[in-house]
């Protein structure tokens, strides 16, 4: 019978030993890194993990797919974790990580435009000026409301890399980016004579967050856990403030010198984490 037990215990703790294995050591499936301005993001998602699951890895798909066909995959368990704003439509179908991933740098947005519209920007002086030009955006991104909601003249598409020729072609004026964004998609464009303005920055409280299946409360919770370990241990400052992207856009931004927007924005989920200072950028420590 001490046998049989002793038999039993080893076989249970083999079992309990080889599903905790399984557990920890899971690969899970993210979207492929365009660039810089993804690589720091897969940096983040990789650097939280590391506190609250070292043994999982990250794995990226081998194609780059559009925002909609990411929230249908992660809702089918293909990919495990997207980055996106946050939005209405996401926050429904999916789960939400709620840290801002990039300080709330998403909703400090400054302008690519024509170089041949340089001098027209430079005169914008109030709001009501800038409601002179029309914005470019994605169809389906989640600060597209946001201009929409403050009567910013929008023109959308389906598809990222179609703004650029189409803001060449005059279709629409400017294409706001985010602080970290528009320098490098310049140097990408650099036959289309795109510049980013100097004068103007547009800014409103919106945040991007990693997103998982909405069943998948273990790996929400790892990524938050995580998360919160790397801002309390200074881990997350270190690699934000120290990444040669976000040196060179803080520098090039030029932040002191542009004439400052702020708008509201309506579709702010209600547990937006606001009160947490530690999650924001500070601009006004910035210049």
């Amino acid at each position: 019978m001490k046998v049989r037990r002793q038999t039993f215990c080893l076989l249970l703790s083999y079992l309990l030993s080889a599903f905790l294995f399984s557990v920890n050591a899971q690969t899970i499936v993210v979207p492929k890194v365009q660039g810089e301005k993804e690589q720091i993001l897969y940096d983040i998602l990789a650097l939280a993990l590391s506190k609250s699951a070292p043994s999982i890895s990250l794995s990226t798909l081998p194609e780059v797919l559009n925002e909609a066909q990411l929230v249908s995959e992660v809702e089918s368990e293909s990919v495990d974790v997207m980055w996106s704003g946050g939005d209405k439509e996401k926050d429904d179908r999916l789960q939400a990580v709620r840290i801002p991933v990039l300080k709330g740098l998403l909703g400090h947005r400054i302008f690519l435009i024509r170089e041949q519209d340089k001098a027209r920007f430079a005169t914008i002086q109030t709001f009501e000026d800038l409601l002179e030009f029309e914005a470019g955006q994605g169809r389906f991104w989640g600060d597209t409301q946001i201009l929409k909601s403050a009567d910013i003249p929008t023109v959308t598409t389906i598809k990222y890399k179609n703004l650029f020729p189409m803001l060449e072609g005059g279709r629409f004026d400017y294409f706001p980016r985010a602080l970290h964004e528009p320098f490098i998609e310049a140097e990408n464009h650099k036959d289309l004579d795109l510049v980013v303005d100097s004068n103007v920055m547009l800014v409103y409280p919106y945040a991007m967050y990693f997103y998982v299946n909405k069943n998948d409360k273990r790996l929400h919770n790892l990524i938050y856990r995580g998360f919160e370990m790397a801002i309390e241990d200074g881990s997350y400052d270190e690699l934000f403030f120290s990444n040669s992207m976000i040196q060179d856009v803080l520098t090039k931004a030029n932040i002191a010198q542009r004439t400052v927007f702020r708008v509201g924005n309506p579709h702010l989920h209600p547990d937006t984490p606001l009160n947490r200072d530690e999650f924001w950028l500070d601009i006004e420590n910035l210049k």
